[in-house]
C-alpha cells in the first residue's frame, strides 16, 4: 500500500514538474496549478508564434517582489527575450494586471486600453458615465474605454473554493482576446480558438448581472422618491 502511495505520488510530481518544465508561453503560474490552463495556453501561444512571429506570454504571480512594481517586473522579464513578446501579468495579492512589450511596435497589434478596460459594452458606459462623470471630457473618456475581457470577470463574486477558477476564466479569456487580435491584425487565422464561446457567454451573464443591478436600483430610486413624497403630503 505504501509503494503505491509513493508511486502516485511520484507520478504526480512527475507530471507536475513536466507540465512547468514544457510551459513556454504560461511563462510563470503560482497562483492556478492548473495541467488544463497550462495546455490551453500553451496550445493557443504556439500556434499565434508559428503564424505570427509573435509571442504572447502570461504571468500569473501571487505576489510582486518586495519593493519592486509591476512595471519594474515586466522589464526584467521581457528584457530576456529578443522575439517579438507581448507579456500579459497578474498579482493576485497586489490586485494589479498590466500589459507591457519588449517592442512598442507591438501595441499597433492590439488595443491595450480596451483589454484591460473595467466595463463590457457602450451600455454599461454610459451608466457609469452618468454617475461618475464629472465633465464631459470625463463623459467622453468612459465612453471610450469598453469592450474589457478581464477585469469584469475579475469583479464578479466567486464561492472561496472557485476564485482560482475565475482568474483562470478572466486571464485566459484577456489571453484569447490579445492573441485574436493579433492574429486578425497579421491576417491569419487561430484554430485554437476554443473557449471564445463560453468566455463570450459568461461576459454576457455578466452584461446580464449588471444591467440587472442597474434597473433594480432605478426601481428603489423612484420608489424611495414616491414613498417620501406621499409622507411630504401627509
Amino acid at each position: 500500500m505504501k509503494f503505491l502511495t509513493r508511486g502516485l505520488f511520484a507520478l504526480v510530481l512527475t507530471i507536475f514538474f513536466q507540465t512547468q518544465l514544457f510551459a513556454k508561453y504560461l511563462y510563470k503560474d503560482e497562483v492556478i496549478f492548473n495541467p488544463k490552463f497550462t495546455e490551453e495556453v500553451e496550445s493557443l501561444g504556439t500556434e499565434l508564434f508559428n503564424k505570427t512571429g509573435i509571442s504572447l506570454r502570461l504571468v500569473m504571480l501571487k505576489e510582486l517582489p518586495r519593493d519592486m512594481t509591476m512595471y519594474a517586473y515586466e522589464e526584467s522579464i521581457l528584457k530576456q527575450f529578443k522575439e517579438p513578446t507581448v507579456l500579459l501579468t497578474f498579482s493576485e495579492m497586489n490586485s494589479q494586471i498590466d500589459i507591457e512589450v519588449n517592442d512598442t511596435t507591438l501595441y499597433k497589434y492590439f488595443d491595450k486600453k480596451q483589454v484591460l478596460s473595467p466595463v463590457t459594452s457602450y451600455v454599461q458606459a454610459f451608466m457609469m458615465a452618468v454617475v461618475y462623470a464629472k465633465s464631459i471630457d470625463d463623459f467622453k473618456e468612459i465612453m471610450s474605454n469598453t469592450g474589457g475581457t478581464i477585469l469584469p470577470l475579475l469583479g464578479g463574486k466567486a464561492k472561496k473554493n472557485m476564485v482560482t477558477g475565475k482568474y483562470s476564466a478572466a486571464m485566459f479569456n484577456g489571453y484569447l482576446d490579445i492573441a485574436q487580435q493579433i492574429a486578425k491584425a497579421k491576417n491569419v487565422e487561430l484554430e485554437h480558438g476554443f473557449g471564445s464561446d463560453s468566455n463570450q457567454e459568461t461576459l454576457f451573464y455578466v452584461r446580464v448581472f449588471f444591467y440587472s443591478f442597474i434597473l433594480y436600483a432605478i426601481v428603489m430610486y423612484v420608489r424611495r422618491t414616491l414613498y417620501k413624497r406621499r409622507h411630504k403630503n401627509g
